[in-house]
C-alpha cells in the first residue's frame, strides 16, 4: 500500500494577501468625514494591556476575506481589531487586506458606522439573495464568529452592542453607552470632546478604571502639562522660558 502525503493547508494552497484584490472599483467611497475621524479616534485609542503592540492589528476600510470556497468574497468593515496576531503581515509586511485563511485569527470586535444605504443590512435585516454572498451579519456572527459587532448611528447617537452568545449574536441593554469587553481589558464607549476640532459624541476606548484612553496628541499634552508643573514647583516660569 501507498502512503499518500497529507493535504496541505489551505494557508499553502489558497490565494495569499498579494494575490486577491485590495480594492473594486464598483465600491463605493467613504460617504462622508465622520467615516474618516472615528475610525481613526478608535485606532489612536485601542490599546488592550493584555496584549503587546506587536500582537494588535486595526484597520478601517480594509478588504476582510472570509470564505475558503469563495476566495473573492470579502466584507470591508469600517473599522475593526485583531488581537493574538502578528501587526505586521507574516511579520515584515503592512497588509494589502485580511485574508482569514492566512491570518488564522478572526477578529476580536468588528464596528460598523451606520449610513442611510447600509443601515438594514448592517442591522441584519436584510435576507441573503440567491447565488450572492452572505450579508455582514451572517458573515460576522456565523463564520467569523467575531465576539464583539459594534453599531453606532452618528444620526441619532445611539450604541448598539451584540455580543456573541453561544450560536449567535445577543443586544446587550447598555445602562450607559459603554460596554467592558474582558477579554481585551478595554471598554468602548460614547465619549463627548473635541476630535480634530470637532465637538460631538464619538466612539473611544476606556480603561479598567474607567479612564478615557489618550491619543498621542494628548498624551503629549499631559507630558507637556506634568513638565510645566514641576518646573513651577522649582519657581521656573515655563511660559518665561
Amino acid at each position: 500500500m501507498y502512503q499518500t502525503d497529507p493535504p496541505r493547508p489551505p494557508k499553502e494552497t489558497l490565494p495569499t494577501m498579494y494575490d486577491l484584490p485590495s480594492e473594486y472599483p464598483e465600491d463605493s467611497g467613504l460617504p462622508d468625514e465622520f467615516h474618516l475621524f472615528q475610525p481613526q479616534l478608535l485606532r489612536e485609542t485601542f490599546c488592550p494591556p493584555n496584549y503587546p503592540a506587536e500582537e494588535v492589528f486595526v484597520a478601517s476600510d480594509l478588504n476582510l476575506y472570509y470564505d475558503l470556497r469563495h476566495t473573492l468574497w470579502y466584507k470591508r468593515p469600517d473599522w475593526f481589531a485583531a488581537v493574538g496576531v502578528s501587526r505586521l503581515y507574516e511579520q515584515q509586511n503592512l497588509r494589502l487586506s485580511y485574508v482569514i485563511w492566512q491570518e488564522g485569527v478572526a477578529p476580536f470586535v468588528v464596528v460598523e458606522l451606520l449610513s442611510p444605504g447600509t443601515e438594514k443590512e448592517d442591522l441584519g435585516q436584510t435576507l441573503r439573495e440567491i447565488n450572492q454572498p452572505p450579508t455582514k451579519w451572517e458573515v460576522y456572527e456565523r463564520i467569523l464568529r467575531v465576539p464583539y459587532y459594534i453599531v453606532f448611528d452618528r444620526y441619532t447617537d445611539k450604541l448598539q452592542v451584540f455580543q456573541l452568545v453561544a450560536d449567535s449574536y445577543s443586544e446587550l441593554e447598555l445602562s450607559t453607552p459603554q460596554v467592558w469587553m474582558p477579554g481585551l481589558e478595554l471598554g468602548l464607549g460614547l465619549w463627548q470632546g473635541s476630535y480634530q476640532g470637532i465637538e460631538r459624541l464619538w466612539l473611544r476606548w476606556y480603561d479598567a478604571s474607567g479612564n478615557w484612553l489618550p491619543t498621542p496628541l494628548e498624551r503629549e499634552s499631559q507630558r507637556a502639562n506634568r513638565l510645566a508643573a514641576q518646573l513651577r514647583e522649582l519657581g521656573v516660569n515655563p511660559d518665561e522660558l
